[in-house]
């Protein structure tokens, strides 16, 4: 047996110990082989260029400024990738995640991404680049009539590309879940009750926009102000804190502010293509529909040549 002793009592060929002592010197660490300077001939499959390589949901506590001073320290998820020559094995991944614990002590905001991206294009000597961060953002609501706090947990995230001609873009990904009242039922409604005394509810339902936005270049939107323009245009934010008197509130605003999946897409539209803050943007909706057994959705772009399109089909990732 190579690995363990047998029945008879012979001993392995190898040896498996973990010596605990054992320190690398630099000689050594400079003897031990690289395959990234393997020849070109153990590159396997195409000889051809991979767009986007690297590493996915790598976490750490990061500090994220807010808006009005001080900040939050959040788990991220990291995703960091860069462009790969055809006459390249591969990158040396863990120099990106060296590279962002170089800052782990930073308040970060948007403009952060920007400086990390740059300093691992240089380690790993790509043309091209990506990174996102992702985290869950807190901010205390207060309910609608009794005054009663909680806090009110947003899917958010900065990204930052730099693309093959060195330009840089930074990006905003902010997740907003709304209550949706339909139209035709509240119509339906009334008219059972006018005309027949019968009384009905009409449906609504849990639902959520996905909004990737791109920033005007020179300009700062705080993941606070994304979240104004989702309530100016919506209105209808779930709730955390409740007690009867919010639970009647949202009941009446949820008749004040019908609405259909399409409704939500334009209304969105309207406040974000207003912004002189955001260039560019894509907004998904998803009504988790109470009356049928699918969902009612849509998307919309600001329609910018070049910029984002309305190519989105990932509709269960909005369940909520």
């Amino acid at each position: 047996m190579y690995l363990h002793p047998t029945a008879s009592g012979a001993k392995p060929r190898i040896n498996p110990s973990y010596d605990e002592r054992f320190r690398p010197s630099e000689g050594y660490r400079k003897s031990m082989p690289d395959i990234m300077d393997a020849a070109h001939s153990v590159i396997q499959g195409s000889h051809v260029p991979i767009q986007q390589v690297g590493i996915s949901n790598f976490r750490l506590p990061l500090k994220i400024r807010r808006k009005k001073g001080g900040s939050h320290t959040l788990e991220a998820s990291v995703t960091g990738t860069v462009s790969l020559e055809a006459e390249l094995k591969g990158i040396n991944m863990s120099r990106i995640i060296r590279s962002f614990y170089d800052h782990k002590g930073d308040v970060f905001t948007g403009e952060s991404v920007g400086r990390i991206l740059k300093a691992y294009l240089r380690r790993v000597a790509s043309k091209d680049a990506r990174l996102k961060m992702s985290f869950s953002y807190p901010i205390l609501q207060e309910s609608l009539r009794s005054g009663l706090k909680g806090y009110q947990f947003y899917r958010a995230g900065f990204e930052g590309v730099m693309t093959h001609a060195g330009e840089y873009r930074r990006f905003v990904h902010f997740e907003f879940v709304y209550s949706s009242a339909c139209p035709c039922s509240a119509e339906l409604a009334e008219h059972a009750r006018d005309k027949r005394g019968a009384y009905g509810v009409p449906h609504s339902q849990r639902s959520k926009a996905r909004i990737v936005l791109e920033e005007t270049k020179g300009r700062k939107i705080w993941i606070e102000d994304v979240l104004a323009l989702c309530l100016r245009a919506l209105s209808t934010e779930t709730q955390v804190m409740v007690k009867r008197e919010d639970e009647q509130a949202f009941a009446e605003l949820n008749g004040s502010h019908l609405k259909f999946v399409e409704d939500a897409a334009r209304l969105l539209y309207q406040r974000f293509d207003a912004d002189p803050r955001v260039c560019d943007f894509q907004i998904a909706c998803s009504h988790l529909e109470s009356l049928h057994s699918h969902d009612a959705v849509s998307v919309i772009c600001k329609g910018v040549k070049g910029g984002f399109s309305a190519d989105f089909m990932d509709f269960s990732s909005l369940v909520c």
